[in-house]
């Protein structure tokens, strides 16, 4: 058994422009860890370690414009756009509420979009 439910989100990807600055952003806004898989790759593990939830990759091309945009949940929604800015990221979006709560739209330094949400 993986722990992982059929058809439920398992793993995300994101391409990066700089492994070093994306370890360094996710590391200082999320808390994330990582596993190294050689010089163009680290494995996500959340702030508190647990198994790989995606990858940054360093492929030599750009983010892709219009990829999934992944959603990270938060029981502070101000704390964490304050702590994205504060770690370079740009918000793009909001905050904003909709039907779930509220929730801001950001890029990250390589340019990557996602968003967080929270109930309130």
């Amino acid at each position: 058994m993986t722990g992982s439910r059929h058809h439920a989100i398992d793993y995300v990807e994101l391409t990066v422009t700089d492994l070093a600055a994306a370890k360094r952003f996710y590391a200082e806004a999320f808390g994330w860890e990582f596993t190294d898989h050689g010089p163009a790759y680290a494995g996500i593990r959340g702030a508190e370690g647990g198994p790989e939830v995606g990858g940054l990759a360093l492929d030599g091309q750009p983010p892709r414009p219009g990829g999934p945009l992944v959603l990270l949940f938060s029981d502070d929604l101000d704390r964490t756009l304050g702590a994205v800015e504060a770690a370079g990221g740009r918000v793009t979006q909001g905050p904003y509420a909709f039907p779930g709560g509220r929730r801001f739209h950001f890029a990250d330094p390589s340019g990557n979009e996602l968003g967080v949400w929270a109930e309130r």
